[in-house]
């Protein structure tokens, strides 16, 4: 069991060239699983580059490290609340909590030493962004428990994974919201999306378990749920595009992403092991897409 790592590690060689208590340690932070830390750091982008700034390439190098450790204390944090029904899902029982390898005390005291990086990070930004960003800790706080109590625990993710775009947008402007409030909400559309395909992997454990999520409660129209999400989130980036500047190339940026999303749902294939997570972790090519969009749109002059 010790020598185990959790099956969709993407970094199986670097992982377990590690010793013991540090591979288990990158595990608990999910470091051998980038594609949530690029999930977490695309709506920073989005918000950075729409605000017209340029590349504000050191902000967002700060954005991306806080990424990194704060997706990380979030995991820590969600396997220490879920580590009893981790224990019972084929998929997470290797995790270092359920599986004990890891006992609670030393994941409360890697979630601290992850948070203190967070706030080296936080204190790197101008108060607004601060107050911002500090907003979000309830949010966080309450996410491992929605799967308990709701079927949409991925919208409640949508509303955590995409705050980073109000941080970003904060640290460099304070106007124009309503704008930006559109593009958060097609943010939230494309989360509740995408962890839909992650959750494919597991409807079977968490149906006995008890666990909800959004794959269950769609059931059998899964992939048109899906289709459904997406061009709901194409829809309002066009709202929020727009809102920002009216004018016919803020939608045309959005062709790529689109075009990206529908090839997701088009090549979707829930009876294939191996597709949903395929499928998922193509979303960091959908956020640099839509990141793209921004860009353009936020750079491209009145």
């Amino acid at each position: 069991m010790t020598e185990q790592i959790v099956p969709d590690s993407e970094h199986r060689g670097l992982v377990a060239r590690l010793p013991q208590l540090p591979r288990d340690l990158a595990q608990l932070a999910r470091f051998d699983r980038p594609i949530g830390w690029w999930l977490l750091f695309w709506p920073c982008v989005f918000g950075v580059w729409l605000a017209g700034a340029g590349w504000q390439l050191g902000l967002l190098g700060c954005l991306l490290l806080g990424s990194i450790a704060m997706r990380g204390a979030g995991c820590v944090y969600n396997d220490i609340v879920d580590a009893d029904l981790d224990r019972q899902v084929a998929r997470t029982a290797l995790r270092p909590v359920a599986s004990g390898r890891v006992s609670k005390k030393v994941a409360w005291l890697w979630l601290l030493a992850l948070c203190l990086i967070g706030l080296v990070v936080l204190l790197q930004l101008r108060w607004q962004a601060q107050a911002v960003a500090l907003g979000s800790l309830a949010l966080v706080a309450a996410y491992p428990f929605m799967k308990r109590i709701t079927w949409w625990p991925q919208a409640w993710l949508g509303m955590v994974f995409n705050w980073g775009l109000l941080v970003g947008w904060a640290e460099l402007r304070f106007d124009n919201w309503d704008a930006l409030a559109a593009v958060y909400a097609g943010c939230i559309a494309w989360v509740i999306g995408y962890d839909t395909i992650y959750a494919l992997q597991d409807c079977e454990d968490d149906a006995m378990v008890g666990i909800r999520s959004s794959a269950l409660a769609m059931g059998t129209k899964v992939q048109a749920g899906i289709a459904g999400f997406y061009a709901g989130a194409i829809a309002l980036w066009g709202l929020g595009l727009w809102l920002y500047r009216p004018d016919p190339l803020a939608l045309l940026a959005l062709v790529p992403v689109a075009g990206h999303l529908a090839w997701q749902v088009a090549t979707l294939d829930a009876d294939d092991p191996d597709n949903p997570l395929a499928r998922f972790r193509s979303n960091r090519w959908a956020g640099a897409l839509m990141a793209a969009a921004c860009f353009v749109v936020g750079n491209s002059g009145a």
